[in-house]
């Protein structure tokens, strides 16, 4: 049968996690967990965001750890994780409201993060019409109980549903915000920090960035100090629909990773 890691050629991830719209999903993510104060802080006192290189680093660091978590064997998925939670264990951040000093491996801080990134990929997913019913969106959030695992997370102490998801959600937001110390993510995007030889990407990601705060929850865009209509929100799923219908058109063979075309054909026999 093979060892096919957390997840495996049955799972709703396998399906999701492939498409290349979830790019969207994972920048949403990013900005989720920018406004919890401590999980911000954490990456604001322990990375170089604006130093092209640090960022680059920083980017496909997180890129690769999510391929491996989402697709590796089982050794390789225990391997990468020991390693981010001994980085997590071993850092530290200052919190400038109560001068506590506390490590990046906090509970609360590391399951809004999980919350975050699961709550954005299943969004992204279903307004861009990827077929998910409902049965299938309570199984995927279950799904990434394992992924929270691998970070140092008990399982049981994160939502296994969505209704679990919005409540926790829900629950969490009289303590977000946006810290004052943090540069705005859509004024970041206007001179991204990318590498020399992706110079030329920098035009589309001012737009890219624009969308991602777009699909965000009218309250999180508040919070970033930005406008927040139902149209906005009209206008975001209708750009999804046609970004991810217009990706269906390129071949398979360019339109998915090597991991995911792999797990396709797993799925598939």
């Amino acid at each position: 049968m093979g060892d096919h890691g957390i997840f495996g050629p049955s799972s709703v991830t396998w399906r999701v996690m492939g498409e290349p719209i979830l790019l969207v999903g994972g920048i949403r993510a990013l900005l989720m967990q920018g406004l919890h104060p401590r999980a911000m802080r954490g990456v604001l006192q322990n990375s170089a965001l604006m130093d092209p290189e640090e960022a680059w680093s920083r980017f496909v660091r997180t890129t690769e750890f999510v391929r491996v978590r989402t697709y590796g064997t089982t050794a390789e998925v225990e391997r990468a994780g020991r390693r981010v939670r001994k980085i997590h264990a071993r850092l530290t951040a200052l919190d400038p409201d109560t001068g506590v000093t506390f490590h990046l491996d906090d509970p609360d801080a590391l399951r809004w993060v999980h919350v975050g990134e699961v709550d954005s990929y299943l969004s992204i997913a279903r307004r861009a019409g990827v077929r998910l019913t409902d049965a299938e969106a309570d199984a995927f959030v279950a799904e990434w109980r394992r992924a929270a695992e691998v970070v140092g997370l008990r399982g049981e102490d994160v939502p296994g549903s969505v209704a679990e998801l919005r409540d926790y959600i829900d629950a969490e937001r009289p303590g977000l915000r946006f810290v004052p110390e943090a540069a705005h993510p859509l004024r970041l995007s206007l001179n991204a920090p990318l590498p020399r030889r992706l110079t030329p990407l920098k035009p589309a990601v001012p737009a890219l960035m624009l969308l991602s705060f777009a699909t965000l929850p009218r309250w999180a865009r508040r919070l970033y100090g930005l406008p927040a209509t139902p149209v906005g929100d009209l206008w975001a799923t209708a750009t999804l629909r046609t970004l991810h219908t217009g990706l269906g058109l390129v071949p398979a063979q360019v339109r998915y990773s090597p991991a995911a075309r792999r797990a396709h054909r797993l799925t598939a026999a």
